[in-house]
């Protein structure tokens, strides 16, 4: 298998440590998406990372989809449950994760813009959203050691993709460590995990 990504993608990143906790061989193609035209577009008309290429050719995209074959792929280090509503619980964590990182991206994004073209509202709006989507996860979490159950799950990988990023780009000048301090605590233990600190997003 083969995964096109980037270093700076905290889906890219959710979808290595599933690999690594899996315990699943991949082989790993740094690519920028930025042009028209780059390597990707061949096996995802979105032209976005992570895409992963299976050995017969299949091409899966979304980090949620890649993350839910390999879960499924082996039976190591299971990360999301069987059960239905324990497996939604997990799956919410990472819905709320990813749309916290999906608005704080779009800050980033805008930032890059002309000044003259940027929307004040705009930015507004989506940090608007990254807060309450964080003051959520923040009290969801509270002085539990997982978010879901007693393991570690997807939940947590979510999460602590999601929190990565946050420090690594500060969107909007955020700064949630500040703010929330369950948040700060859970993912200052997720780095002391080797596939996390391994993974931890550069350019």
């Amino acid at each position: 298998m083969k995964l096109y990504a980037s270093l700076a993608s905290p889906y890219t990143r959710k979808v290595r440590i599933v690999l690594a906790e899996k315990h699943i061989d991949c082989d790993l193609e740094v690519v920028d998406v930025a042009p028209v035209d780059n390597p990707v577009n061949q096996h995802n008309p979105l032209g976005k990372v992570p895409t992963l290429v299976l050995d017969d050719g299949t091409a899966l995209y979304d980090s949620r989809v890649i993350v839910e074959f390999l879960d499924n792929a082996s039976p190591a280090s299971r990360l999301i449950p069987e059960s239905n509503r324990e497996r939604v619980a997990v799956r919410r964590w990472e819905a709320l994760a990813d749309g916290v990182t999906d608005a704080g991206l779009l800050v980033r994004y805008e930032s890059l813009r002309p000044k003259s073209r940027q929307s004040a509202d705009w930015v507004a709006k989506q940090l608007a959203k990254v807060r309450r989507g964080l003051a959520r996860l923040d009290a969801d979490l509270g002085t539990e050691d997982w978010c879901h159950g007693d393991r570690y799950t997807l939940a947590d990988i979510a999460l602590g993709c999601c929190l990565g990023w946050l420090d690594f780009r500060r969107p909007g000048g955020l700064d949630w460590r500040a703010e929330y301090p369950h948040l700060v605590r859970h993912y200052d233990r997720l780095m002391e995990r080797p596939e996390f600190a391994e993974t931890a997003p550069r350019t």
